[in-house]
């Protein structure tokens, strides 16, 4: 029994015990190491996880800074240089303002922009190049505003970093919008387009002049489109509008709604412009008198549409010249912004004024112009305006803006086509009884 009991029993108490507290401690000691291993190998997965995605991050930034086309000191001293008036100390019209272009290197852009700098305010443009119409015809104007140094930002307004570093880099007193989608008939092919520049467009600029310190007063391009189907005449700005009769129309009409929303809101200086089958040097080529010009310069035929009742269609066709007037008055007029700094410090002026030039003219009568001065006879296709948008005629009221702006036209339907076609055969590079370019 003994042995038995001292077999079953160890001679040493305790040693059980001690060597059994031992294992525990070595499986703890591995745990705790593998542990602490494992913890480690965690914090080196999320440091390399997160330098990859901070260098991630910075290849996309600077891919995006590279691949942009604007940016950097040499950029923004051209910026700073355009902008700048150059109006003579003391002078009578002021220290001039400093003005920011969209649609700078579109037909009316090009000669507001150079109606700004020859008479001292600085003058900086933006411009998208769309292939709406001949791109060169733009990069062309885009040259002719480089030798009157005028500096134009290839960019689009729906690009809101740009517009924020523009009124970061320089403090428009003013804004002349002239980018949009333009054009009644090429809605139908493209509708997306107008969306996308004359209301997309428009609220990603008005954000941006909400944001500017000081905010600028704005002047922008409407359309006497907005009339639609009114059938009174001549049309007045306190006419019904709520009858668009193309998509381009109806985006005009939305952003005159979008402004005065910012205004009432914002306190952002808003006036809007009614323009009237705007023509002259420089023009688009997708407008008919241009188009005329070159098919009939060309021998080929043109079309001409007559409205219902074999009705001669009729436009109110405004001069380059008397538009741009138009605009500077706009621009000389426009109150100041009330709501820099986030507050709005009481009501800013919003206006909308029609320019046109108060003497609508049939679309027969204008093909009698141009064949009396290109000294072609037009080979004329006549069938009925299809339903397209287009409304059979246009007829400006210009009370409102020839008592608040001054604004008088001076140039006749006659006067300005000679004007465009002496550019045109000069542009083109035209001579007298030849139908080559």
């Amino acid at each position: 029994m003994r042995v038995m009991e001292d077999d079953l029993f160890p001679s040493t108490p305790g040693k059980v015990k001690i060597e059994r507290a031992g294992s525990m401690n070595r499986q703890l000691h591995r745990c705790f190491a593998s542990t602490s291993t494992m913890f480690l190998w965690a914090l080196f997965l999320v440091a390399m996880t997160a330098s990859y995605l901070s260098f991630q991050s910075f290849v996309d930034t600077s891919s995006r800074y590279f691949a942009a086309s604007w940016g950097g000191l040499h950029w923004e001293r051209q910026i700073r240089a355009s902008a700048a008036p150059r109006r003579p100390p003391g002078s009578a019209a002021g220290a001039g303002m400093s003005v920011l272009v969209t649609g700078a290197a579109g037909f009316v852009g090009t000669h507001c922009s150079l109606a700004l700098r020859r008479r001292g305010d600085g003058v900086v443009g933006i411009d998208n190049f769309n292939s709406y119409y001949d791109p060169s015809l733009k990069k062309a104007r885009r040259s002719l505003l480089a030798s009157h140094g005028v500096f134009v930002v290839e960019g689009d307004i729906n690009d809101g970093r740009l517009l924020a570093k523009l009124f970061d880099v320089v403090p428009f007193t003013h804004v002349l919008h002239l980018a949009a989608q333009a054009g009644v008939r090429y809605a139908m092919e493209n509708p997306t387009s107008y969306v996308h520049s004359n209301i997309a467009g428009l609220v990603t600029l008005l954000e941006a002049c909400k944001d500017a310190d000081p905010q600028p007063a704005i002047v922008w391009a409407s359309s006497s489109s907005v009339y639609g189907l009114n059938d009174k005449v001549p049309f007045s700005e306190r006419d019904r509008t709520d009858q668009p009769a193309s998509l381009y129309a109806a985006t005009k009409k939305a952003g005159e709604e979008i402004t005065h929303t910012y205004n009432h809101i914002y306190g952002l200086s808003i006036t809007g412009l009614r323009f009237f089958t705007v023509y002259g040097p420089w023009g688009r080529p997708d407008m008919a008198y241009f188009s005329f010009t070159r098919n009939i310069l060309q021998g080929k035929p043109i079309t001409v549409y007559r409205g219902k009742n074999h009705v001669d269609l009729a436009r109110d066709f405004t001069y380059i010249d008397d538009i741009v007037k138009g605009c500077l008055g706009s621009l000389d007029t426009a109150g100041k912004s009330t709501g820099t700094g986030g507050k709005n410090r009481g009501p800013a002026p919003y206006r909308i004024f029609n320019l046109g030039n108060t003497s609508p003219v049939t679309v027969p009568n204008l093909v009698s112009i141009l064949e009396k001065h290109l000294r072609v006879k037009a080979k004329k296709n006549v069938i009925e305006m299809p339903g397209n948008g287009d409304v059979p005629f246009t007829h400006a009221n210009i009370s409102l803006a020839r008592q608040q702006l001054g604004y008088k036209p001076t140039t006749n339907l006659d006067v300005g086509l000679k004007k465009f076609i002496k550019w045109y055969l000069s542009y083109y590079g035209y001579t007298r009884g030849s139908k080559n370019l």
